[in-house]
């Protein structure tokens, strides 16, 4: 009974130039967005593959909605070469790209009892409170991401740097849930 991740966000940055001018950006892009007094950075939306860029005036770039880290490196690779072609000069076609964040759902397929797997895992690690929050919040240290897990079965994972760490999460947390009888 084997979980595959589904990566539902990727969250990375990149540095592009030394300095952007916004305003000559905003002009230039189509739908771009930038309003200094509501957010420091011009938002600028991009449809295949499907993302979002902050661009921020210090030249540095934030890259978040790609469904991969793949798409994360065209998107953020056209992006380079279209500040370019609107007449930016000293762009970085080959920027280095940090992967940020990676959030990831999965499914184990079964209902859950949180209260049960709250006491089982320990109260360091965790932060159940269903008045507050309808998840249980797993905070595994190897790899150091977060889990929530429901009662439907249902698991976000978050602060992933990679896929595989996102996997390795899901694991951990199946793996413990079987040790305590839960799943």
């Amino acid at each position: 009974m084997e979980s595959t991740i589904n990566i539902e966000n990727v969250v990375a940055s990149t540095k592009l130039a030394e300095a952007f001018d916004l305003h000559k950006i905003e002009a230039e892009l189509e739908g771009a967005e930038y309003n200094k007094e509501k957010f420091p950075g011009l938002v600028y939306r991009v449809k295949a593959p499907k993302a979002a860029f902050l661009i921020f005036t210090s030249g540095k770039v934030v890259c978040t909605g790609a469904k991969n880290v793949e798409d994360v490196r065209t998107v953020i690779t056209n992006m380079a070469k279209t500040l370019k072609s609107i007449g930016f000069e000293n762009i970085d076609l080959e920027p280095e790209i940090h992967v940020q964040n990676i959030v990831a759902s999965a499914d184990l397929k079964t209902d859950l009892n949180l209260n049960a797997i709250a006491l089982g895992l320990g109260l360091e690690n965790i932060e159940y409170e269903p008045e507050q929050f309808p998840g249980l919040v797993y905070r595994i240290k190897v790899p150091k991401v977060v889990v929530l897990i429901f009662s439907s079965g249902k698991l976000v994972v978050t602060g992933g740097k990679s896929p595989e760490e996102c996997e390795e999460g899901v694991r951990i947390v199946r793996m413990q849930l079987e040790n305590m009888g839960l799943l």
